[in-house]
């Protein structure tokens, strides 16, 4: 059964050129690899596991909500424990040295988000914090064509444990995607005001000028998008952890109706600053425990 849920998964991948472009901004000019079909995605499945600790196969430990949002706070006090909840695009951009992902120690990181986020073989898991698959340094103002946020989730779920459950990729839109179809055990999609997002799980929104909505999913082609993990579920807000916000692991506040959910029954979402859209409900080995009132 695993073996065709990951053949599936690769077979959407054709569909998702480029990916890495659509992970958090508008495709430029960096394109991921080409996708891995036949006899050879069946050889990496026995390899797969190799790029991460043995600790994350599945039968060290449960896969569990704590695991992931301890794993991701760990990540985000490494960055300094940054809090971002002005709009988007607010904030003056930096100048290249004073970004985190261009820092020592820091880009290193972000090089192993990609490395171990990834599946092995593909041309995305040699990126870093600002190197291409070749070893070269890329200007800081080109750092949208490797925008890692859908690394660093997919570095998140690879070390917590999630497996073979989650579809590791460069773009939050495959695994988006996966979720909608019901490609995967591991990930459920639900519309913003069907689903109160629980700890561990994700949230996710548009990008761009024409932001995908739930009823186009899944879609025939990559979208710009950008997904968070809740870290934190109080009445009426979510703390959420994402990567590459301000060129870091930051936080950020989202605002939710009375019954936690991100919209009302209209769909409109509650947050005012994002165009959230879906919530993916991610398959842990642990019941949902209820937010403290």
């Amino acid at each position: 059964m695993r073996v065709l849920i990951v053949l599936t998964l690769r077979r959407l991948a054709p569909l998702a050129l480029p990916l890495a472009m659509a992970a958090c901004a508008p495709p430029r000019t960096a394109a991921p690899s080409a996708p891995v079909t036949g006899s050879t995605a069946v050889h990496q499945l026995a390899i797969v596991d190799a790029q991460a600790p043995p600790f994350t196969n599945g039968t060290w430990m449960p896969f569990t909500r704590d695991a992931v949002v301890a794993i991701a706070m760990r990540e985000w006090r490494m960055f300094g424990q940054p809090v971002d909840d002005d709009p988007p695009n607010t904030r003056p951009e930096p100048l290249p040295q004073d970004k985190p992902e261009r820092q020592e120690g820091l880009w290193q990181r972000v090089g192993e988000y990609w490395w171990i986020g990834q599946d092995p073989g593909t041309r995305e898991a040699a990126f870093t914090g600002k190197h291409t698959a070749g070893g070269e340094i890329f200007k800081a103002k080109n750092d949208a064509d490797y925008a890692w946020s859908a690394a660093f989730i997919s570095y998140v779920m690879r070390i917590a444990g999630a497996g073979r459950r989650f579809p590791y990729a460069p773009s939050h839109s495959y695994y988006i995607n996966a979720a909608a179809e019901h490609a995967t055990d591991g990930l459920s999609a639900y519309p913003i005001q069907a689903y109160a997002p629980q700890l561990g799980d994700i949230i996710c929104t548009g990008r761009g000028a024409h932001p995908v909505a739930y009823a186009q999913l899944p879609t025939l082609a990559p979208f710009a998008s950008h997904c968070d993990i809740v870290a934190g579920v109080r009445p009426g807000m979510l703390t959420v952890l994402g990567g590459n916000v301000d060129d870091a692991v930051t936080e950020k506040h989202v605002p939710t109706t009375p019954g936690g959910t991100l919209a009302g029954p209209d769909g409109v979402p509650v947050d005012t600053r994002y165009p959230w859209f879906a919530v993916l409900k991610v398959n842990y080995d642990e019941p949902v425990t209820p937010p403290a009132a």
